[in-house]
């Protein structure tokens, strides 16, 4: 029946054949890819500790796209002994599920900060976002001193929401107390029990420096102070990180 597809002169010089066969064969191998993910809930790795961003860390990482941070450092430690000698753990799919976009990054003009929280105080960063050279001479990191303007916080509900309808786990209390969940972690006298509750292991801090207002600078460094924070990787084994 088929034996006159066996002659490839038949196919080769019949475009319209040739095309719609490509054209299946493609699709076939498409579908074999794609149709088994259907039946998974996710492709990645539970891993216990990671939750969504914080409002302020959200804020923070917005600006940290905004301004191109990624362009010249990575997110991304790749599972050489070189890089976890220098960084730490090698990255996790899990630690990124919450990123829209990811910020693996494909070029390292600056170091990798994937696990930057909490290596250095906030004072540091502020002083190192301010005046890179002033901390690290051979830098060729531009300052951001302009970061100490008024953080514009109006719409972190509508933010928070947005990512929500793409899969960020933020419940509905979050959404709603998003404003106030931002201005407690911003202020260290504030009352943190509700913003704890809803966000494990974030801190409080007047991480610019000035507790009494909340700027562009606080977001950024809440951010950087969280990144690689979130996993406890002492003693563990690959078992014993998934949930």
């Amino acid at each position: 029946m088929f034996r006159w597809l066996r002659d490839h002169g038949v196919i080769e010089r019949n475009l319209v054949l040739m095309g719609v066969l490509t054209l299946i064969t493609v699709s076939i191998g498409g579908l074999v890819q794609i149709v088994p993910l259907f039946a998974v809930e996710t492709t990645i790795e539970r891993v216990a500790g990671v939750r969504p961003y914080t409002p302020l860390e959200q804020m923070g990482r917005d600006i940290y796209v905004r301004e191109g941070c990624y362009l010249c450092h990575s997110q991304m430690i790749r599972p050489f002994r070189d890089e976890l000698e220098r960084y730490g753990h090698y990255s996790l799919a899990a630690e990124s599920m919450y990123d829209h976009p990811f910020q693996w990054g494909s070029k390292r003009t600056g170091p990798d900060l994937a696990r930057v929280g909490g290596r250095y105080s906030d004072d540091w960063h502020a002083a190192h976002l301010r005046s890179p050279r002033a901390l690290v001479p051979a830098s060729v990191m531009p300052p951001y001193a302009f970061l100490d303007r008024p953080l514009d916080y109006s719409d972190i509900a509508e933010r928070l929401g947005a990512l929500r309808t793409v899969g960020v786990p933020y419940s509905e209390e979050m959404v709603a107390n998003a404003r106030a969940d931002l201005e407690a972690q911003a202020r260290p006298d504030a009352d943190g029990g509700a913003f704890q509750s809803r966000y494990a292991r974030a801190r409080q801090g007047a991480f610019d420096g000035d507790p009494g207002s909340i700027t562009e600078m606080d977001a950024l460094v809440a951010y950087l102070q969280m990144l690689g924070t979130l996993v406890d990787f002492r003693d563990v084994t690959p078992a014993q990180l998934r949930q």
